[in-house]
C-alpha cells in the first residue's frame, strides 16, 4: 500500500495538481481508520507541541511558576507574532527575570501583518519573541529553571530535551528512530503516523492520573484560547472556533496536522508527502467533517477546502476538492 490521493486542484474543468499523503485515526485501542500507510515515519514538527509541554506540567514546573491556561496555550502555539502573542510571551519571560537573550529559538519576521509592518516601517529587527515557537521555548525555560539545567536547553542531551524524548516515546508508544533539528533549533523526534495519532488519542481520552490531568489541561487551554495557538486567519484558530471548542487541532511544518477529539475519544494525524500546508489544512478539514465534528456547510469550509480559487483580479480560476475515496 502506498500514499493515498487526498487533495486535488482543478482548473478549466481539468485536474491540475494532486496532493498525496497518509492519515490515521486512532482511539485508545488502536487504528480506527487510515489512508495510505499508517506506519510511515514522520517528523511531527510543531504538531506535537502539546506533547512537548507535558513535562512542564508533570514536573510541577508549571504550577510552581503559577502558569495559567493562557501560558499553556502559548506553550502549544505556532503563533503569528501579533502583539497579543508578543506581549504575552514577554510578560512570561520577564516574570521569570529573563529576557530575549535567554531564548534559543532564533528570530524571524512575524506573520502578523500589523506587527510586520511596524517593524519594517520603524527599521526595527524582530526579536526571538517574534518567533512562532517562542511560547514553546518560554515553556522550555520554565522547565529548565525547575530542573536546574544549564542555559543551552536545546541540546539533545540536555535534561529538558531528555525529558521531551522520554515523554514523546511514552505517549506515542514507540521508540523514536531518531531526531532532526526543528526550525526553532530544538530536537524534533520522529515517530510513525500511527504513533502520532495514538498520542493524540491519549490526549482525547486521558486517565485520571497526573499525566491524564496534564493532558486535559493542555487540551482545554488550546480549545479555550484558539487565538493564542495560532492567530487570526490561521487554520488552527479558525477550525477550533468553528467547532466551538469541541476539538483541538494543531498544524506542523511540511504538511503535518493533528486533531484531538475528546467527544469521540479519537486522535488524528495527517502527513502530506509533498509538504504542502494548503493540502494538510484541506485534509484535516475533510476528516473533521467526515467524523461529524465540523459542519459540512460551515463558512470555514470555503477557506480551507471547498472555496473557489481566484486570481489577482478576483476571477474564479479553479477549485480544491477531495480525491475520490478520501476521506
Amino acid at each position: 500500500m502506498r500514499s493515498a490521493e487526498m487533495i486535488e486542484l482543478w482548473r478549466g474543468g481539468r485536474p491540475e495538481s494532486l496532493h498525496r499523503g497518509h492519515a490515521v485515526i486512532c482511539d485508545s485501542k488502536g487504528v480506527v481508520e487510515a489512508w495510505g500507510i499508517p506506519d510511515t515515519v514522520v517528523f511531527p514538527r510543531s504538531s506535537c507541541k502539546m506533547v512537548q509541554a507535558l513535562p512542564l506540567l508533570e514536573s510541577g514546573a508549571a504550577d510552581s511558576a503559577g502558569l495559567t491556561d493562557r501560558h499553556l496555550a502559548l506553550a502549544c502555539a505556532s503563533h503569528n507574532g501579533a502583539r497579543l502573542h508578543l506581549d504575552a510571551v514577554r510578560d512570561w519571560i520577564t516574570g521569570m527575570g529573563m529576557g530575549d537573550d535567554d531564548l534559543r529559538c532564533g528570530s524571524h519576521l512575524p506573520r502578523d501583518k500589523d506587527e510586520k509592518r511596524r517593524l519594517i516601517c520603524s527599521d526595527e529587527s524582530p526579536c526571538q519573541m517574534h518567533n512562532n515557537c517562542s511560547g514553546k521555548h518560554a515553556g522550555f525555560l520554565t522547565l529548565n529553571r525547575h530542573l536546574g539545567g544549564d542555559a543551552d536547553y536545546i541540546r539533545p542531551d540536555h535534561p529538558v530535551q531528555m525529558a521531551m524524548r522520554q515523554t514523546f516515546e511514552e505517549v506515542t508508544g514507540e521508540t523514536s528512530p531518531g531526531f532532526g533539528i526543528d526550525g526553532c533549533s530544538a530536537p524534533n523526534f520522529a515517530t510513525s503516523l500511527r504513533g502520532l495519532a495514538t498520542a493524540m488519542a491519549r490526549f482525547a481520552n486521558p486517565g485520571g492520573d497526573l499525566r491524564g490531568q496534564a493532558m486535559r489541561r493542555l487540551v482545554d487551554a488550546m480549545r479555550n484560547h484558539p487565538a493564542l495557538v495560532a492567530g487570526e486567519g490561521r487554520a488552527c484558530t479558525e477550525l477550533m472556533r468553528a467547532m466551538k471548542g469541541r476539538v483541538a487541532v494543531k498544524t506542523g511544518a511540511e504538511g503535518v496536522f493533528v486533531a484531538i477529539i475528546p467527544d469521540l475519544g479519537l486522535g488524528c494525524a495527517v502527513k502530506i508527502t509533498d509538504g504542502a500546508t494548503r493540502a494538510s489544512e484541506a485534509a484535516i478539514t475533510a476528516i473533521l467533517v467526515h467524523l461529524g465534528v465540523l459542519e459540512a456547510q460551515h463558512p470555514v469550509m470555503d477557506r480551507f477546502l471547498n472555496g473557489p480559487i481566484t486570481n489577482w483580479r478576483g476571477m474564479v480560476t479553479g477549485e480544491m476538492r477531495t480525491a475520490a475515496g478520501f476521506p
